[in-house]
């Protein structure tokens, strides 16, 4: 059975503006990965590392002169699988929100401050399945009470401003998962909530994805996070995907330099609190940089002459396990 996303080769550049150079900006470069029907696969990775770029690639929301090489094939439920990237514009106009949705980083800049928040869910319903004002609304509300929002048709009512961080969130779950998508991206949906409300968003994301068999690729940079809710983790540095593997493999057996080093960086009940917390040294490398070799060999403490000279092929550590890096692949 062919896998609910298959991302193959994506390259993502964005050409300079008033250079005399013809270099182009690298955001992403031969990123491949997938995605099963009905799993959660976590993206992680220091800010900069082309994980939301990714994210706008598979929507196709990035701007227009941006360059983008590879496929990206979407399975739907007669078994076809489609390129995102040739679709016509009309054609994924109507993949956009109906098979495939997103929940965006920051509630209050994706919501439309002087609509009714009811109406913005109805107006995602509505652009999908023609039918009346009313039973878009009252399927708006519907999707509120699945994102369990209190009064869901006394909130239908009001203005994002009424509302608070959580209470947005949860708006924008509802308009991702009113009409049903089979792939859900979420780009970092927690990272502007406390702690308790952050728990609450994970657990209902979880009873959503159970409930309606949704998929899942989930942006963050915090490990912790990822761990409660995915089944796999690919980790990306500069553009570059390092590390691919299930969740107890990349916790418990790391096998790339930046994937380790992540880790170490976390404090844990047992870290010694006597003691400065672990660091990377450095930082990610800009996109203008060009790299031949590996982009985290600067930074690396198991370099070796190679990685300064290509960039390592992604190799198979152990079934399903793959690491990007000559040290552990000799």
């Amino acid at each position: 059975m062919p896998p609910l996303l298959d991302v193959r080769r994506l390259s993502i550049e964005f050409p300079t503006q008033g250079s005399a150079s013809a270099q182009s900006l690298i955001a992403v470069r031969d990123l491949s990965l997938t995605i099963a029907a009905g799993e959660v696969l976590g993206l992680v990775g220091e800010s900069g590392s082309g994980k939301s770029v990714t994210s706008l690639a598979l929507m196709r929301l990035l701007p227009s002169q941006a360059r983008v090489a590879g496929e990206i094939l979407l399975t739907n439920g007669n078994g076809a699988a489609h390129d995102v990237l040739r679709l016509p514009d009309e054609e994924m106009r109507n993949l956009r929100g109906s098979q495939l949705a997103m929940i965006f980083q920051e509630p209050m800049t994706a919501l439309n401050p002087v609509m009714r928040v009811g109406e913005q869910v109805a107006e995602a319903v509505a652009v999908h399945a023609p039918m009346t004002k009313k039973a878009a609304w009252e399927r708006a509300v519907a999707a509120m009470e699945d994102v369990a929002i209190p009064s869901p048709a006394l909130r239908a009512r009001d203005y994002p401003y009424q509302l608070s961080g959580g209470m947005r969130q949860r708006i924008m779950i509802a308009m991702a998962i009113v009409n049903r998508p089979a792939l859900l991206i979420a780009d970092e949906p927690t990272t502007a909530l406390d702690v308790t409300v952050q728990a609450q968003i994970l657990k209902l994301l979880a009873e959503l994805r159970a409930r309606f068999g949704l998929a899942m690729l989930f942006i963050s940079h915090d490990l912790a996070v990822v761990s409660q809710v995915a089944d796999r983790i690919a980790v990306m540095y500069a553009g570059n995907l390092v590390e691919l593997g299930s969740k107890h493999e990349i916790f418990h057996a790391a096998a790339h330099p930046y994937t380790r080093g992540l880790l170490n960086a976390v404090p844990t009940l047992k870290t010694d609190r006597t003691r400065p917390l672990q660091t990377i040294e450095g930082t990610v490398p800009p996109m203008q940089a060009f790299i031949s070799g590996c982009p985290f060999e600067p930074r690396c403490d198991s370099r070796i002459a190679e990685c300064a000279h290509s960039l390592p092929p992604l190799v198979e550590v152990s079934p399903g396990h793959w690491a990007r890096c000559p040290v552990v692949n000799p």
